[in-house]
């Protein structure tokens, strides 16, 4: 029996009407005060969130309990059932201390009385530990005399004389069990109580149970008959017990061992039941025992199966391999070609699958060239063969991956692997295309000298095996440096060749060096803003590397000075225009040329 306060839609349920303390419907739950709740959710800030006890009931109520100040009873109620006379019961409740800090702790004695007020039983908790919020199972055995119906009283202990916060007690889940024999029950020697059988067996199997109690005791055998349990007429020996099953019908089929004094024996509901026992009848699974054949000699052969069981794979010769659910055959040989077959034990049942297993040679692969080189730019065919058919990657640079002498056209060197087939069995050789850039030549930018010195060269290659030299080959210290120094007489054209020793096109580029055969000083100039003569302009001087050129008024005042000459003077002197007359230059030459000396007129 088990009372659990009902359930029900409603957050708060009905008062049953069995305390002394006053019913609340909301949940403001005081001092003396208790409701059927289904959760102290929003109740008390001190109480531990909880719901009720009873497993897998989330409409489930329980009792809330905020005691009163006074100790005294809280509980008391009329068990609704007859319990079996003379026979011990255990009562036991479920509770637990809602307070999440050490206050006041609940303390409850429980009574158990006949109907007219005799003590049959009692138990005290003690101290219910606070801060807790685990449910824990109180109780106590008692035994019944001639009368059959109880009551339950729940007595408050705790005198709370300075109104300490605390003794607040949630309570679910209160049974009353019979105390009849200890009863062991199994099936077969193995003792199991559950027995799995297949689908169509003839079996007798043996159910028996080891018993402790009293020597007065009777037993019975009982089967489920589809939601009640039935005598099984002539099984009341509790050591044994044969059930036969004849072309077993799938299904489940429950017994138990049930046993009572005499006196109550009669009485369903005063016997005690032993653990239910179960024969499971099974439909043989399906089993269908897969592998990765035909497999190529010397590969792995790998087996699988997706039912659940125990396992036993033998070879063409009968003999055991493994016992694994997917084993794998390491290096397979032409000999182990045949039919392998797999063994299946599940659930009583046991189902055998045979599959059959070709080991076949590999195709053996071969390409023309695995390293041809190629120029940027241009394709090369490749060439497999040995095989049925061909799958080239990466795909990337190929007209088509699929066939066994695709065109290749690779940007930069690529590793091509293919993989050769002959039916199931393949094998892979590779290809490393060689991507040679094509030669690129800069000869540098145009160079001006003056006659009798010379310049350098300011050339750059790029590319993959790439030579190069200057042609003509006159006036030029070394036509196969990139940077050489060049002396020629007159204007000249300088090409930079940079040839592919890979067989790529040759790359030219031109640079042309102007000879000068001196310096153009203009004596005079006009910087009056009309375009015309404006700057100072001194040709050929651009020839040098770095100039050094000063004009100083005829005080000797230095208005002027630039190293090189990339700017012309303006005729001005710190942003302001100089006054029209004479002046007098300087041109630095370096490299130990003599200097240039003279005089210009500035006019406006």
């Amino acid at each position: 029996m088990n009372i659990d306060f009902g359930r029900g839609s409603a957050d708060a349920g009905p008062d049953p009407g069995f305390s002394s303390y006053t019913y609340v419907s909301d949940r403001n739950v005081r001092d003396g005060t208790y409701t059927i709740a289904k959760t102290t959710i929003g109740m008390n800030r001190n109480w531990y969130a909880v719901t009720n006890h009873t497993p897998d009931d989330v409409d489930g109520y329980m009792m809330v309990v905020n005691a009163d100040r006074n100790p005294g009873i809280f509980y008391e109620s009329d068990v609704q059932i007859n319990l079996c006379p003379n026979t011990k019961y255990e009562f036991a409740a479920w509770l637990l201390n809602m307070l999440d800090y050490s206050g006041l702790k609940p303390n409850i004695t429980f009574v158990v009385l006949d109907m007219n007020d005799i003590e049959l039983g009692s138990y005290n908790t003690g101290d219910i530990p606070d801060q807790d919020r685990n449910w824990r199972q109180y109780g106590f055995i008692f035994q019944t005399t001639t009368s059959t119906r109880v009551k339950i009283r729940m007595i408050n202990n705790v005198f709370n004389v300075n109104d300490a916060g605390g003794n607040d007690i949630v309570i679910d889940d209160i049974t009353f069990r019979a105390c009849g024999p200890d009863i062991k029950a199994g099936i077969g020697t193995s003792f199991n109580r559950v027995q799995d059988i297949c689908e169509g067996t003839t079996t007798t199997l043996n159910l028996s149970a080891q018993t402790v109690g009293s020597g007065t005791l009777r037993y019975q055998w009982q089967k489920d008959n589809g939601g009640s349990w039935a005598d099984i007429p002539g099984a009341t020996n509790p050591s044994s017990y044969n059930e036969s099953f004849t072309n077993a019908i799938p299904g489940l089929y429950n017994y138990r061992l049930t046993a009572a004094e005499p006196g109550n024996f009669d009485s369903p509901n005063c016997r005690t039941v032993s653990p239910i026992l179960t024969v499971k009848v099974n439909s043989p699974p399906m089993v269908n025992a897969i592998s990765n054949g035909p497999v190529c000699i010397g590969d792995a052969i790998m087996f699988d199966v997706s039912t659940d069981g125990t396992y036993e794979w033998r070879r063409p010769n009968g003999t055991l391999f493994s016992t694994e659910k997917s084993p794998v055959i390491l290096d397979a040989t032409a000999s182990m070609s045949g039919s392998y077959t797999l063994t299946v034990k599940s659930l009583g049942c046991e189902v055998t699958s045979a599959i059959n297993v070709n080991v076949i040679p590999p195709p053996i692969p071969v390409v023309d060239n695995p390293a041809p080189q190629i120029c940027e730019g241009t394709s090369v065919q490749l060439n497999a063969s040995g095989g049925t058919s061909y799958s080239w990657s990466p795909t990337i640079g190929l007209s088509d991956p699929n066939v066994a002498n695709p065109i290749a056209s690779p940007t930069v060197t690529t590793l091509y692997t293919v993989q050769v087939k002959s039916g199931t069995c393949y094998r892979e050789a590779q290809v490393n295309v060689i991507v040679n850039k094509v030669p690129a030549a800069d000869a540098g930018p145009d160079k001006k000298i003056l006659s009798g010195y010379d310049v350098k060269l300011n050339g750059s290659v790029s590319g993959d095996g790439v030579r190069y030299f200057w042609t003509p080959n006159t006036d030029i210290d070394d036509k196969n440096s990139l940077t050489p120094r060049v002396s020629p007489k007159e204007d000249t054209d300088y090409i930079l060749h940079a040839e592919s020793t890979m067989g790529c096109v040759t790359a030219l580029d031109t640079v042309f060096v102007k000879v000068y055969n001196g310096l153009t000083v203009p004596n005079a100039f006009s910087p009056n803003g009309d375009n015309i003569n404006d700057a100072w302009n001194i040709t050929a001087i651009d020839a040098l590397d770095a100039p050094v050129v000063k004009v100083m008024n005829r005080y000797g005042t230095l208005i002027f000075e630039s190293t090189g000459y990339e700017k012309p003077w303006d005729g001005k002197y710190r942003n302001e225009d100089v006054p029209v007359g004479v002046y007098y230059y300087i041109i630095d030459l370096k490299n130990g040329m003599k200097p240039v000396t003279g005089s210009l007129t500035l006019i406006r």
